[in-house]
C-alpha cells in the first residue's frame, strides 16, 4: 500500500510535448501519485538507447511529429487509437530508481496491461524478459499489443505505456521498426477481435491500477468525451440570436443542458461598486492619448471601476482582435490587424505616466503569428524595464500553441509573475474554449514553473462545473506547483455565450479558498467578482512573502 491518493486524469487528444511538460511538472511537485491518461497527436518518440535507423521515411512529410524523449527503450509510436499512460508515482525499491529498481517497476507496469487485457476479453498475454512490453501469443510470432517505457528518479516515476486499442493505433507502425524488433509486428485489441471503446479501457486501467498500487483513494477528472471524434473545429459566435449550435452541442456532450436566462436577477454579492472619479478619467485619457487598449475595457470586467480608481489597469497588447472564439469572452474576434512595432514603448510610457510600480499585461491569442505573439511580450517586458527601472510586470499569456520557443520567448524576458488561464475545470474544457486544451495549459504553467518563475492561473466558476470539480483543478494546479490562483464568477456577456450554470456563493468562494491553501498554493484569490488580474500586485507579494517564509 501507498498510502497516497492516486488522481486520475483523461486528457483527450494531447500533443505529446505537452504531455512530456505535463509529466515533468508533475514529477518535480506532486505530492500524490498521479496517473494521466490520453490519446496522442501521431508523434515518434525515440528513447535513451534508440537506433535512427529504426525510423523508416520522412515522418514530417507523413505529418507525424519526431520526439526525443528522456525515457528507456528504443522507438515507439503514439497516436489515435491509443491508450497512452502515464503514471507519475512514488515507487517503492531499494536504490532510488535504479537499474533493479526499473526493471521491478516495468515489470509491475506490465502485469497490470495484462490484467486489463484479460478483463477487456484478451487472457493469456505475456511479459518477455527479452522483448519489453505486452504480447500476444501466435504462430508464427507474438504480437506486441502494448509498449512499455520508463524513467525512475528520487523515487518517482514517469512516462508509462501504449496500449493499441483500435487499428487506427496501428498506422504510424509502419514507418518504424517498434522498439527495434524487426520480426515481430504489433496488434490492437480490435484486430484481436476485442470490440471496446476507448472509454471501457479507460474505466479498467483507472480501478486495477489503485488496486494493484494501493491507492488510499482514487479522484479522476475526464474532459468531454466527444461523441463525433472528427469534431476538432472551434465554434464560431455568428450574429443570430442565442448561442451557436456548436457551442450547445459542446455544452450538452459535457454534460450541462440547462442554464440560467440572461435576464435572470443578480444576487447583491455580485453588483460591484461603479465609481467614475477623477482618476479613473485621467487613466482614461492616458490610455487613449496612448492609443491603448485595456481588457478590463474589452472583456467587460466588473471591477474596472475599483482597478482604475487604484491607478491599475492590465494592457492588453497585439491588437484587440482574437484569433479564438472563447465562449465565456466578449473579446472581438474579428480577422486580426498586423502587430504595431511601437505597441511596447507606448504601453511602458503609460506604464511610467501612471506611476505604476506593478505593471500588468496581457493579449488576445493570436494564432496567425509564427511565435503566437510572444515576442511582443518580450519586447513590452524590456521596454516597461528599461522605461521604470523597479517595476515588476506579470504576463498573462496564450498558450503559444504549446510551442516550446515561444514560450521561453517570453520566459527568457522574466516576468516577475507568468499567468496563464486554465480558465474551467477539464469536462468543460471544449466547450468553454475549443482552441486550447486542459492539458496544454496546465504544460504551460509547468514549462514557467520549470524556467524558475513565480506562476498564476485563473478559474472561472459558475459554467456548469461542480464543487468536486472545482477542487480537483486546484489539486492539478497545487501538484504542478501553481503559487498563485484566482477564482470568480462567470458573468455571462451575450446571448451568443455561455449561459451562467449557478450563482455561486460568497461561502462556497471561501471554501476554494482554503482548498487552495491547504494543498499548498501560496496565495489563493477567490471571490464572487474576483477576475485574473485583480488584486494583481498584492498577490504577487502574498505569494513571493509565503515562498521566503
Amino acid at each position: 500500500m501507498t498510502g497516497r491518493p492516486l488522481h486520475v486524469r483523461w486528457l483527450g487528444r494531447v500533443r505529446y510535448r505537452d504531455g512530456l511538460a505535463l509529466q515533468h511538472g508533475l514529477f518535480r511537485d506532486a505530492a500524490d501519485d498521479h496517473l494521466l491518461l490520453c490519446e496522442h497527436d501521431p508523434v515518434v518518440t525515440l528513447g535513451a538507447r534508440a537506433d535512427e535507423r529504426n525510423v523508416l521515411g520522412d515522418l514530417e512529410a507523413l505529418g507525424i511529429d519526431r520526439v526525443r524523449a528522456d525515457r528507456g527503450g528504443d522507438v515507439t509510436y503514439h497516436g489515435p487509437g491509443q491508450l497512452t499512460g502515464y503514471p507519475i508515482r512514488h515507487v517503492a525499491g531499494k536504490r532510488g530508481g535504479g537499474m533493479v529498481d526499473t526493471v521491478a517497476y516495468v515489470t509491475d507496469l506490465t502485469r497490470l496491461l495484462v490484467d486489463v487485457l484479460a478483463e477487456l476479453g484478451l487472457p493469456g498475454c505475456e511479459c518477455s524478459s527479452v522483448f519489453p512490453g505486452v504480447w500476444v501469443p501466435g504462430d508464427p510470432a507474438p504480437r506486441k499489443i502494448a509498449a512499455v517505457g520508463v524513467r525512475l528518479g528520487r523515487g518517482r516515476s514517469m512516462h508509462g505505456f501504449g496500449l493499441n486499442v483500435t487499428d487506427e493505433a496501428l498506422e504510424g507502425f509502419r514507418h518504424i521498426v517498434p522498439c527495434g524488433i524487426a520480426d515481430r509486428g504489433v496488434t490492437s485489441l480490435q484486430r484481436e477481435g476485442v470490440d471496446v471503446s476507448m472509454r471501457e479501457v479507460v474505466d479498467v486501467v483507472t480501478r486495477l491500477a489503485a488496486q494493484r498500487w494501493g491507492a488510499s483513494s482514487v479522484d479522476r477528472a475526464d474532459v468531454a468525451w466527444r461523441q463525433r471524434p472528427d469534431d476538432l473545429a472551434p465554434f464560431s459566435r455568428g450574429a443570430g440570436a442565442g448561442a451557436p449550435v456548436r457551442l450547445v452541442g459542446r455544452l450538452a456532450e459535457a454534460g450541462v443542458t440547462d442554464g440560467l436566462t440572461i435576464s435572470a436577477r443578480k444576487p447583491d454579492w455580485l453588483r460591484p461598486r461603479v465609481s467614475h472619479g477623477p482618476e479613473v478619467l485621467a487613466l482614461r485619457r492616458t490610455l487613449r492619448d496612448l492609443d491603448l487598449v485595456t481588457v478590463c475595457e474589452e472583456a467587460g470586467c466588473p471591477n474596472l471601476s475599483e482597478c482604475w480608481a487604484e491607478g491599475t489597469a492590465t494592457f492588453m497588447i497585439n491588437g484587440e482582435r482574437c484569433t479564438r472564439a472563447c465562449g465565456f469572452c466578449l473579446v472581438d474576434t474579428s480577422h486580426p490587424l498586423p502587430l504595431d512595432p511601437d505597441e511596447p514603448a507606448r504601453v511602458a510610457d503609460a506604464v511610467a505616466r501612471l506611476g505604476l510600480r506593478f505593471a500588468v499585461v496581457t493579449a488576445v491569442a493570436r494564432d496567425d503569428l509564427p511565435d503566437g505573439g510572444a515576442g511582443a511580450f518580450a519586447a513590452t517586458i524590456a521596454a516597461i524595464r528599461a522605461k521604470v527601472p523597479g517595476c515588476g510586470v506579470e504576463v498573462l499569456v496564450p498558450d503559444c500553441k504549446g510551442d516550446p520557443e515561444a514560450l521561453a520567448t517570453i520566459f527568457d524576458a522574466r516576468p516577475d509573475v507568468a499567468n496563464h488561464n486554465v480558465e474551467t475545470v477539464p469536462r468543460l474544457q471544449r466547450a468553454v474554449r475549443p482552441s486550447a486544451s486542459y492539458a496544454r495549459s496546465l504544460a504551460v504553467l509547468a514549462r514557467a514553473r520549470r524556467a524558475g518563475l513565480r506562476t498564476k492561473t485563473s478559474i472561472i466558476v459558475g459554467m456548469g462545473e461542480t464543487d468536486d470539480e472545482v477542487v480537483a483543478t486546484l489539486t492539478d494546479l497545487a501538484a504542478i506547483g501553481v503559487d498563485i490562483v484566482t477564482l470568480g464568477q462567470y458573468l455571462r456577456p451575450t446571448t451568443h455565450h455561455l449561459p451562467v450554470a449557478r450563482w455561486v456563493t460568497p461561502d462556497r468562494f471561501d471554501h476554494y479558498r482554503e482548498v487552495g491553501r491547504a494543498l499548498g498554493i501560496a496565495h489563493v484569490e477567490s471571490g464572487p467578482l474576483v477576475r485574473s488580474s485583480y488584486h494583481a500586485r498584492s498577490a504577487a507579494d502574498a505569494a513571493a512573502g509565503s515562498a521566503s517564509g
